[in-house]
């Protein structure tokens, strides 16, 4: 895992290539799946976290017709932080998150490809992978692993 070292002056020092870095350079990183922590460079300081939302924040300013997070969903969000038991909203977003990413991929080779089935089953087919998806999710109580074997207690 890449190592990059975030100083008291704010920059951003990739240990790999020693050279400074970006957040847009991070942010690269982040597309071509390439695994990185950020640190605090005096305290070793788990920073990757921050620095992942300081990248998001930047995209939603950059662009605001490729705008994911409205002022409607941002208040929501903070509403959830203030619930007295928060809904399992972490899960949820990563799984959902997931399977938009992985259906995206799929379409895209799709299209790429001849068209073996008629547009009818693939989208048959989209809609039964949502289903299950969202049967599974529904199913599972809140786990912090990945485990995806179905809880025998219920």
């Amino acid at each position: 895992m890449r190592v990059i070292r975030k100083y008291a002056n704010r920059r951003l020092y990739d240990t790999q290539q020693s050279r400074y870095v970006t957040l847009e350079d991070l942010r690269r990183l982040i597309i071509e799946e390439e695994p990185f922590r950020v640190e605090d460079a005096k305290s070793g300081e788990d920073l990757t976290r921050t620095i992942l939302l300081s990248i998001i924040i930047e995209q939603e300013q950059a662009d605001s017709e490729a705008e994911v997070f409205s002022n409607d969903l941002l208040a929501q969000l903070i509403r959830v932080y203030d619930m007295s038991s928060p809904l399992p909203l972490a899960r949820y977003l990563e799984q959902g998150t997931q399977l938009m990413l992985e259906q995206q991929k799929r379409m895209q080779s799709q299209w790429q490809q001849a068209i073996r089935h008629s547009p009818m089953d693939f989208m048959r087919e989209l809609a039964e992978e949502n289903m299950r998806f969202w049967q599974k999710t529904l199913n599972q109580p809140n786990q912090t692993d990945d485990d995806d074997t179905p809880d025998k207690s219920s």
